[in-house]
C-alpha cells in the first residue's frame, strides 16, 4: 500500500514517443535545445562584455537570458534522455527535482518580464527621473529579490505536492513533472488543499504580473501616441516593441499550455514543447533582431576583435 501511495518512479509518456518520425524529432528537438542555450548564453556574454549595455534594461534582459536556460535545462535534457533510450522512467526525487526548477524559473521568469516592463514604463513615462528610480543597485535588490522570492514560492508549491498521495496511476502524460498534471491526474488525496495553494501562487505570480504588464503598455502606448515628434514617437516605440512582442508570446502559450481542456492531449503538448523550448529560443533573437544597441554593441565588440588580432 505504501508503494502504491508513494510509487518509487513514474513514467513519462510523451505523445510521439511511438511515433515512426521519432528520430527526425528528436534531431529537431535537440537542434532547438542547442540553439537556446547558445543564444541565450551569447546575449548574456555580450551584455557583459560591452559597457555600452551596462543599463537597467539590459541587466533585466541577461536575467531573462538566464530564466530561458533554465527554462530549456529542467525540461528538454531528460526528455532527450526519453527520446533516445526509449526508458520514460523517472523516479520520484528527480521528478520533484525537475518540478521545483520548473516551478522557480517560471515564476522568477514572470517577475522578470514585469521588471522589464516596469523599466519600459519608466523610460517612456517618466525619462527625467530614470537613473534616480532604476539606479544599479536599486536593480541589483529588484533581481535578486525576484530569484529570492522564485526559490521561496517554488518550494511553497513543491513541498506540499510531494506529500500527496499518488494512487491513481504512476503514469505521466507529458514529458516533464509538472504541478497540474500530477494534481490532477493521478493524486487521489489533499488535492483540495492543495488547490488553495494553487490559486494563492497563481494569482499573486501569474495574474498579477500579467495585469501590470498590460497596464503598464496601455500606459506606454498611451503616451507615444500623445507625442508630438513623430521621430520621437518611433524612437519611443522602438525601444519597447520587443519586450512587448515577448510578453505576448509568453503569455500567448502560457494560457494555451494551463487553460486548454484536457482532452486536447497532442495540442497541448505540442504547446509545451513551444514554450519550453522555441520560445527560450526566439527570446534573444527577439531581441538581438530588433535591437540597435545590441546590433551596436554586436559590431564594436566584433571591431575590437578584429582590431586587437591585427595589432
Amino acid at each position: 500500500m505504501e508503494n502504491q501511495t508513494f510509487p518509487k518512479y513514474f513514467h513519462l509518456v510523451p505523445f510521439f514517443i511511438e511515433s515512426e518520425y521519432k528520430p527526425f524529432i528528436t534531431g529537431i528537438y535537440f537542434v532547438l535545445y542547442l540553439s537556446g542555450i547558445f543564444a541565450n548564453s551569447f546575449i548574456m556574454v555580450l551584455i557583459f562584455l560591452s559597457s555600452d549595455l551596462h543599463t537597467p534594461m539590459y541587466l533585466f534582459l541577461c536575467s531573462l537570458s538566464f530564466t530561458d536556460i533554465g527554462y530549456t535545462t529542467a525540461t528538454v535534457p531528460k526528455h532527450l534522455h526519453i527520446l533516445l533510450s526509449g526508458d520514460s522512467s523517472i523516479s520520484f526525487n528527480q521528478c520533484f527535482t525537475q518540478m521545483y526548477f520548473y516551478t522557480l524559473v517560471g515564476i522568477t521568469e514572470n517577475m522578470v518580464i514585469l521588471a522589464m516592463a516596469f523599466d519600459r514604463y519608466v523610460a517612456i513615462c517618466n525619462p527625467l527621473h530614470y537613473h534616480s528610480i532604476l539606479r544599479w543597485k536599486s536593480c541589483i535588490t529588484i533581481i535578486t529579490g525576484i530569484w529570492i522570492s522564485g526559490f521561496l514560492n517554488s518550494l511553497v508549491i513543491t513541498v506540499p505536492l510531494s506529500y500527496l498521495s499518488f494512487c491513481i496511476s504512476d503514469t505521466i502524460h507529458q514529458f516533464f513533472c509538472d504541478g497540474k498534471v500530477l494534481d490532477i491526474d493521478i493524486a487521489c488525496a489533499g488535492v483540495n488543499e492543495f488547490y488553495v495553494v494553487i490559486y494563492i501562487e497563481t494569482f499573486l505570480f501569474s495574474f498579477c504580473p500579467c495585469f501590470f504588464n498590460f497596464m503598464s503598455y496601455v500606459k506606454i502606448i498611451k503616451v507615444i501616441l500623445q507625442m508630438k515628434s513623430k521621430e520621437g514617437s518611433k524612437k519611443a516605440f522602438s525601444t519597447c516593441s520587443s519586450h512587448l512582442i515577448v510578453i505576448i508570446m509568453y503569455y500567448t502559450t502560457a494560457i494555451l499550455v494551463y487553460m486548454m481542456p484536457p482532452n486536447y492531449d497532442r495540442l497541448h503538448q505540442v504547446c509545451l514543447v513551444f514554450f519550453t523550448a522555441v520560445t527560450p529560443m526566439l527570446n534573444p533573437l527577439i531581441y538581438s533582431l530588433r535591437n540597435n544597441d545590441v546590433k551596436r554593441a554586436l559590431l564594436k565588440l566584433m571591431a575590437s576583435q578584429i582590431y586587437l588580432q591585427a595589432a
